[in-house]
Parts: C-alpha cells; sequence; structure tokens
C-alpha cells in the first residue's frame, strides 16, 4: 500500500466537475487523466485540499466553494468600453469570449456581458468566479515524476498549459 498523498507529490487523476444543478462543466472520463504536482498552485486550491490523505483507487466528491476555487465574483472586473474601440467589423454578441491585452501585452480573457450603441460590458472575471463546483474525484497513480512547468500555474482545473473546459 502507498503513502497517502501529501503536498508535493505528484499525482494523476480522473475528475468530473458539476455546478449545482448537475451540470457538468470539465471532465478527464474519456482522456488522459489529470497529472499535477499537489500544492504547487497548478489547481484551485479545493481541488488541491481535498486529494491530501487520499492514496490509488480512492474516490471521494468535494464540494468547493468559490474562495477555494475559482475566487468570488468580483463586480469592480466588470468593466465598459467604448464599442467603437474593438476589432473593426468585429461581431460582437452578449457571452462572446474574447481577449484583451494589457500594457504589456499580456492575454486578458473576457466574456461579453452586455452591448449597447455605444459600449460594450465586459467581464474580466474567470467564467468559475462566484460558483459553487462539486468534482468527482479518483486518485489514479501516485509517486510520479513532475512535468516541466509551463508558465506561472495559475487556478486551473486543466494542466496550467490546458486549463479547464470553461
Amino acid at each position: 500500500m502507498s503513502d497517502p498523498i501529501k503536498t508535493g507529490d505528484t499525482i494523476s487523476v480522473d475528475y468530473t466537475g458539476k455546478f449545482d444543478n448537475g451540470e457538468v462543466f470539465d471532465t478527464s472520463r474519456n482522456r488522459t487523466p489529470l497529472k499535477f504536482t499537489v500544492g504547487s498552485g497548478q489547481l484551485i486550491p479545493g481541488f488541491d485540499a481535498a486529494v491530501i490523505g487520499m492514496q490509488p483507487g480512492d474516490t471521494k466528491t468535494v464540494t468547493i466553494a468559490p474562495e477555494d476555487g475559482y475566487g468570488v465574483h468580483d463586480r469592480e472586473r466588470v468593466i465598459s468600453m467604448p464599442r467603437a474601440g474593438g476589432p473593426e467589423g468585429m461581431e460582437m454578441e452578449v457571452g462572446m469570449a474574447v481577449q484583451l491585452a494589457d500594457q504589456a501585452g499580456n492575454p486578458i480573457p473576457a466574456v461579453i456581458q452586455e452591448l449597447n450603441e455605444e459600449d460594450v460590458i465586459l467581464d474580466l472575471n474567470h467564467p468559475l468566479a462566484g460558483k459553487t463546483l462539486t468534482f468527482d474525484i479518483e486518485i489514479r497513480e501516485t509517486g510520479l515524476a513532475p512535468d516541466l512547468q509551463c508558465g506561472s500555474g495559475g487556478a486551473s482545473c486543466g494542466s496550467c498549459c490546458g486549463g479547464c473546459g470553461a
């Protein structure tokens, strides 16, 4: 029998993420299991904490509050921009994901929340911010070698290079 999972262990899991209403927003089922190093910041804090103490073959269902997931929805991250400032000829619609850039050229994902004649209202929060999430987790393997890190890690329910389907 292997040792219980602890911070710093590299493991692989199968997971299914669901909203409160049971709708699945992401899953590793029928794909390669998710491999990550526990506590490295690759995943949301609640997911990291949920696997501590588990062993290969263990399953668990965990509900993660926004504070331990993608954060609470921050109203200050909803901004208004002049519609004329957007790309010329772009057909915009509510719900459309767009990408802005900061002054250094770093990408900032946003979702069009509202449109009117003059302005575009954009939500810069993560699409899962403010949501309570439920994950079904199955530990596949432990004692794995970590992969090379890609980028800064960031909160993601997928690998730091792929992210979740949201």
